[in-house]
């Protein structure tokens, strides 16, 4: 064996040259000898939360520029990456989300109302990770990935057999604790997913300039786990690619490294301005690639979607998006001693002292009112 060859354990780790497809842009379907499509009861589920998803980001959008959510950093064009990645976990396991993970929260089960507290500014999140097995979305980047490790050893300790998805973009695999998380996980043999949503900017910053390396997938080789690519808007994909991730790891086989590769449609939030970094012929390109029209020309193909079947989808979506515009533009009922209750277990005389000066300006305010 020569000194540049590879060992052959090491070449098992290593991705495709290609990303992983199984429907392409015009909606065909593409046999793979490794990975086999869902079924079309499984992709026909998967559709249905497309098109939620789509129309939460539209109403989100919206309701950032009426004023209701402070920010909302829109998954469009990356629906498909969101409801794979909840598809694939059994109840029993663990999601910890990014800031741009919205719609993969509420399709875990959280209510929309509940998953966009966070983003409307009221309070660090509004549901129960406990109940619903999904981590408070994450603001700093790649911050969860060390508490998704944290958790996952916590579980391998207590001989449980959860999974933890952890999710990412390509912006975070310049992170320390991007490392940090992945050599932990890979050392003591982890049941945690790494999905990194490679949307080709973290910002402004175009993945050419985070790394060198011929794929972010590339990356988990130096780590001792395997790393695959996968087309992030080909949800059959991505359910067929996560699904074996999930499997491995539940098996006791250790972590993974999955790159979808995918495509922010709309700026990074509402205080972003993306024409500054990317043209307009850039964006136009993927709509061609968008995972909502390529799954359905394969469905209506394939005779199981049918007029009524997603008339219904799309009424289902419709409510949501009403229920969500309900919840929001309703006033909610601030309590100003919140902003002291939960700072300290027992209250110091510093503390005190600010929220006896809070209620007097409180009073004089509403006196002069």
């Amino acid at each position: 064996m020569s000194h540049t060859s590879v060992p052959p354990a090491a070449n098992a780790l290593l991705p495709r040259s290609l990303p992983v497809q199984l429907i392409t842009a015009s909606g065909e379907y593409v046999p793979d000898a490794d990975y086999a499509a869902p079924d079309d009861a499984v992709l026909t589920r998967a559709f249905a939360g497309l098109v939620e998803g789509r129309r939460i980001n539209d109403q989100c959008n919206a309701l950032v520029r009426q004023g209701r959510l402070a920010v909302y950093p829109s998954s469009n064009g990356q629906e498909a990456c969101q409801i794979a990645a909840a598809m694939v976990l059994e109840e029993s396991d663990w999601m910890f989300p990014t800031y741009r993970d919205s719609v993969a929260v509420i399709a875990r089960g959280v209510s929309p109302e509940d998953a966009m507290v966070l983003l409307r500014g009221d309070w660090h999140s509004g549901y129960d990770p406990r109940e619903f097995r999904v981590a408070p979305q994450a603001t700093p980047l790649a911050t969860q990935l060390l508490h998704a490790v944290g958790f996952a050893h916590a579980a391998k300790l207590r001989g449980e057999d959860t999974v933890v998805l952890a999710m990412c973009g390509d912006g975070a695999t310049s992170e320390g604790d991007f490392h940090e998380a992945m050599n932990f996980a890979a050392v003591f043999g982890l049941a945690v997913v790494f999905f990194v949503q490679n949307n080709e900017f973290a910002i402004s910053v175009p993945l050419s300039r985070q790394t060198a390396a011929p794929s972010l997938a590339h990356k988990a080789i130096g780590y001792g786990m395997p790393g695959q690519r996968v087309d992030g808007n080909d949800v059959a994909a991505l359910i067929a690619v996560l699904g074996e991730a999930v499997t491995r790891a539940r098996s006791g086989a250790g972590p993974t490294l999955v790159e979808a590769h995918t495509y922010r449609m709309l700026a990074h939030t509402n205080a972003d301005d993306d024409t500054r970094y990317r043209g307009h012929e850039a964006v136009q390109a993927w709509i061609e690639r968008d995972p909502f029209t390529r799954l359905r020309a394969l469905l209506r193909d394939r005779g199981a979607l049918t007029d009524e079947l997603e008339a219904g989808f799309a009424e289902r979506a419709e409510q949501i998006a009403a229920g969500l515009r309900t919840a929001m533009h309703a006033e909610p009922e601030v309590d100003p001693e919140a902003l002291f209750t939960h700072v300290f277990a027992e209250r110091p005389a510093t503390l005190a002292s600010q929220w006896r000066f809070l209620q007097d300006e409180i009073a004089r305010t509403e006196a002069v009112s």
